[in-house]
């Protein structure tokens, strides 16, 4: 779902899809700590972790853990602080898990740096703002996932004196993450701005509502129908004078993912034309940004968003119950989108705004290797699928994946 946040947000999908560039940073790991810090040199800056990250194993064969690091540069006349490095420790062990720096910082940093920055002039925070990481780790194989985070952050003034904050700790949340069945039939659909990649319109767009500032689709997928060439759209048809019928997962049987009761269902919203211009949302709600929608309720605090569905397709009403594999509705392209595909996230709560993104996995799924959004618009580009069996694993950024659900 393309979702327009002010600074906050990637382009929509219309936009992007003239050039993604996959943007990651994976933790490496560091030395250990140096000798005790100077007390006098302390960054006047709070640092927290809002949201506890929980492992979950992804497509890649490693575990991970996504959250978001805010710092606030607490007073005005501090200036500019720039964030030159982090570094991450597990539990209380001395040695790092994972160290950003340079581009590898710059990629995760809130405010993004601007045209033409070098990868040493770090994140920039003006006095009195607050910026934010958004760190992605991937944890050591073969080792126990560890209990508690905390983070040594390094700041450079105007002056070049180098600051310090050396604690934030967040405890990991224990739950595992939501198992989910399909939610769609057969094909192979690209996880199109999926987990991983911290510059998306998804796990980017910060939501701030009623006092909290939440990120609702920290992990969530937007399904997009390919053939058997990887490709999204018809053989011989331009993306840009594509129709609906054109897209590969246009009216595709949208499914519940587990059993549960819809907690919200909408549908008669119009759908745009395929890449056509989209209007900024008077609100960010599900009424304002998913078009016709369902949202399912499969256990307490645990919903399933499926969003842009059908005009006239919704099967389903508020308060029925539903089976795994019931019909829900069909793909299409309603709300604020810029191509057929199908909106996918799970959260605490069933309003978009003032809930926060779980991490969820689909039991059984078929892996074939990623493909970036260009490749699939491009009738040019080969792709060679070699479907693998997965379990109980989440598809990162771009994984081209398919599902065997049958009616």
């Amino acid at each position: 779902m393309a979702i327009a946040l002010n600074r906050r947000a990637a382009p929509r999908l219309g936009s992007a899809l003239a050039g993604l560039i996959l943007l990651t940073a994976i933790a490496t790991p560091m030395p250990a700590r140096s000798a005790a810090l100077d007390p006098a040199l302390q960054a006047p800056v709070e640092a927290r972790v809002p949201w506890a990250p929980a492992a979950v194993a992804a497509t890649d064969g490693a575990a991970h853990l996504a959250y978001e690091l805010h710092l606030s540069n607490f007073y005005r006349d501090t200036g500019v602080l720039r964030v030159k490095r982090l570094t991450v420790y597990a539990d209380d062990s001395d040695t790092a898990l994972a160290d950003f720096q340079g581009e590898a910082l710059q990629r995760i940093g809130l405010p993004r740096a601007p045209e033409g920055a070098k990868p040493d002039d770090g994140v920039a925070i003006g006095g009195g703002l607050r910026g934010e990481l958004f760190v992605w780790l991937t944890l050591p194989a073969g080792r126990p996932a560890p209990t508690s985070l905390r983070h040594r952050i390094e700041f450079e003034t105007t002056k070049g004196t180098t600051l310090w904050v050396d604690g934030a700790r967040v405890a990991l949340a224990s739950a595992s993450p939501v198992v989910l069945g399909p939610p769609l039939r057969g094909g192979q659909w690209l996880a199109y701005e999926g987990p991983s990649n911290s510059q998306s319109h998804h796990w980017g767009s910060l939501v701030v509502a009623n006092g909290e500032a939440t990120i609702p689709q920290r992990y969530a997928l937007d399904l997009i129908g390919l053939d058997a060439r990887g490709h999204a759209v018809r053989d011989g048809i331009e993306p840009r004078k594509s129709k609906h019928a054109d897209w590969i997962g246009y009216g595709a049987e949208v499914l519940a993912a587990a059993d549960g009761i819809v907690r919200g269902a909408r549908d008669g919203e119009a759908e745009h034309a395929p890449l056509s211009p989209q209007s900024e949302p008077a609100m960010l709600s599900a009424d304002a940004l998913y078009g016709n929608y369902v949202i399912l309720e499969i256990a307490p605090r645990t919903y399933v968003h499926y969003a842009h569905l059908q005009r006239g397709s919704v099967a389903v009403k508020t308060g029925e119950r539903v089976r795994r594999g019931q019909s829900l509705g069909r793909l299409g392209q309603s709300g604020n989108t810029g191509g057929p595909h199908l909106h996918l996230h799970v959260s605490n709560a069933p309003t978009f705004e003032q809930s926060e993104g779980l991490p969820f996995v689909f039991d059984a799924f078929s892996y074939s290797g990623t493909r970036s959004i260009d490749q699939t618009l491009d009738s040019t580009s080969a792709f060679d699928a070699k479907p693998q069996a997965r379990q109980a694993q989440m598809p990162l950024d771009n994984a081209v994946i398919g599902f065997d659900a049958k009616p």
